[in-house]
């Protein structure tokens, strides 16, 4: 669907969220990998404007992508009602009425993506915040039984395991590992999970976290299974020692039983491999315009393995 297009669109849906006002502007946001987002701003006749984000799937799976936008506009709510950092969930739309595929509208939030921060240690001390803030919300005043329940099983090890070229990052070691670790018991209550919880989904406003993103894939189970993943990503992203101290500051402020954090690791490699693996030099390239030419190939797989390494040892002690 052509911009040119989606502006007709929208001016209808500008028409039909306010009768007073007008499509001033739309744009296409880029970074989002599994839903598409388009920006669009309201003129009001008065002269104010409002900034929505319009959020939509795949439109070639309509049922599943209904469900989804449906689960992530219910849950939102609740994360406002807690007051925690997301955007503000405007409208839900399943008709087909405008656009063929379910979409929501949410709040626009000034910010932007940091990956090459001015001061990496309030970074991911405020990474480590948000996410502890996330995990030990109080959610029993909130029916959560919509978001799937993770269960203490590595659900990567069920996946169909990619077609592309194997990517050498010792796949065949992790999943021998995790199978021969199987089953664990879960020693943390569970709680939400944002399920993809990694700097990408997290917007910034002079050097402040204003915003997670981005949370269509959140679950119900043991947050070390957050805590895992974003480990896993902030590794590759910052170093080893960027994800040593974000898990300290997130244990400090979540003392939970870490038994098992080397399983889900593992479990957040393989997930890992699967988005990544077979092309780690174009995933490095996706961090060029953000000043960050150093995430080469090969850095990555440096750090990488030093997060392997880390999970075996922690494992064989």
């Amino acid at each position: 669907m052509t911009m040119t297009l989606y502006d007709q669109k929208f001016r209808q849906l500008v028409q039909q969220l306010a009768p007073d006002g007008k499509l001033q502007h739309s744009w296409p946001l880029t970074g989002g990998l599994s839903a598409k987002m388009i920006a669009f701003t309201i003129e009001y006749t008065g002269g104010q404007a409002r900034k929505l984000i319009w959020r939509s799937y795949d439109e070639g799976q309509l049922e599943a992508d209904s469900a989804s936008v449906a689960r992530e506009f219910q849950l939102l709510q609740i994360v406002q009602a807690l007051a925690l950092a997301a955007p503000a969930p405007h409208a839900l739309d399943l008709s087909g009425e405008i656009f063929p595929a379910p979409y929501l509208l949410i709040e626009y939030i000034e910010g932007q993506m940091i990956f090459a921060p001015a001061d990496r240690d309030t970074h991911l001390r405020q990474l480590a915040n948000h996410l502890a803030q996330i995990h030990g919300a109080d959610y029993t005043s909130f029916d959560l039984s919509f978001l799937p329940e993770r269960g203490n099983d590595c659900a990567e090890m069920g996946r169909k395991r990619p077609v592309q070229p194997r990517s050498s990052l010792d796949e065949d070691r992790i999943r021998h590992t995790l199978a021969s670790l199987r089953p664990i018991t879960q020693r943390n209550s569970s709680t939400l999970l944002h399920g993809d919880y990694w700097p990408g989904n997290t917007l910034w406003q002079n050097g402040q976290l204003v915003a997670v993103i981005d949370w269509e894939d959140a679950e119900w189970g043991d947050p070390l299974i957050d805590l895992a993943r974003s480990r896993s990503e902030i590794v590759w992203i910052f170093g080893v020692e960027a994800m040593n101290t974000f898990t300290h500051y997130y244990q400090s402020l979540m003392p939970l039983d870490i038994t098992h954090l080397p399983y889900w690791d593992l479990c957040a490699a393989l997930r890992f491999i699967r988005l990544f693996g077979h092309n780690l030099a174009e995933a490095g390239t996706f961090f060029l315009p953000f000043g960050r030419d150093d995430i080469t190939e090969q850095a990555i797989r440096e750090n990488f393995n030093h997060f392997l390494n880390q999970a075996y040892a922690r494992l064989n002690a």
